[in-house]
């Protein structure tokens, strides 16, 4: 597999931790500029600092994925710098708490922010960055979920949702040459799944795998620099599981 993405631009949302992170040092310790972008200034700031001391570079940007002013002022940034995208990984999104935890009883208001930040967001953000995707002949990742192919929570609402999306944008964006797929994880080892998931639920999804491992976020970054590169290039308008074979789905229950 390819392995060099030197002179590549890469933006990732919520990088400021988990998945965000190891997306960032994947693709900033294989060379390139990694564009970051999160509410969690200071955590951004230490993945900067941690793809930096990889070999790479990185620039932080603060952008609400729920405010359309958000996503079009970071995108009007991000294009002011950088003529062309080669990927962008839709990575921000919503997945502990109340969300995870059912979906009767919310209200009209939750309902629009969990959709805004999950499922629209990246929607409008790669329609901003349409013209340095288009440059670049690149790569949207939208992130989805295990939850998406069972689900029984908003969260697995609103990424359902984001599968339907991808497939949408896949055929949208084909008259630029930028494709569309989304990676669907299974309950990832990350701080925040860490703190937000009772053990109980560790052990029990765990033997619901074919591989009795537990996930990395490395797992999901490596999988999305595979997609990034050459060997992946006919991949296109799919939302591929990263669940070690897991047998049931809408865990968040």
């Amino acid at each position: 597999m390819t392995d060099d993405f030197s002179g590549r631009v890469v933006v990732v949302t919520g990088g400021a931790a988990g998945l965000g992170r190891a997306h960032a040092l994947a693709f900033g310790s294989r060379g390139a500029h990694v564009v970051l972008a999160d509410i969690a200034e200071a955590g951004m700031a230490e993945t900067r600092t941690l793809v930096e001391n990889a070999g790479g570079t990185a620039s932080c940007h603060r952008c609400d994925m729920a405010s359309e002013d958000d996503i079009n002022r970071f995108a009007a940034e991000v294009i002011g710098q950088h003529a062309a995208v080669d990927v962008l990984i839709n990575n921000a999104g919503l997945h502990m708490g109340e969300i995870a935890r059912g979906f009767f009883g919310l209200g009209m208001a939750k309902w629009q922010h969990f959709l805004a930040v999950n499922t629209l967001g990246p929607l409008l953000l790669a329609e901003a960055l349409r013209p340095a995707l288009a440059s670049a002949k690149g790569l949207i990742i939208n992130k989805s979920s295990m939850a998406s192919y069972q689900p029984a929570t908003a969260y697995g609402i609103t990424k359902a949702a984001l599968n339907v999306f991808t497939h949408a944008m896949a055929m949208q964006f084909a008259s630029d040459e930028v494709r569309c797929v989304g990676i669907a994880p299974g309950l990832m080892e990350t701080p925040a799944a860490k703190d937000g998931v009772p053990e109980e639920n560790w052990q029990r999804l765990k033997a619901m795998q074919m591989v009795k491992r537990q996930g990395t976020a490395e797992d999901i970054a490596n999988m999305a620099v595979f997609l990034a590169s050459p060997e992946g290039s006919f991949i296109n308008a799919q939302v591929l599981l990263c669940d070690g074979g897991n047998q049931m789905r809408g865990f968040r229950i």
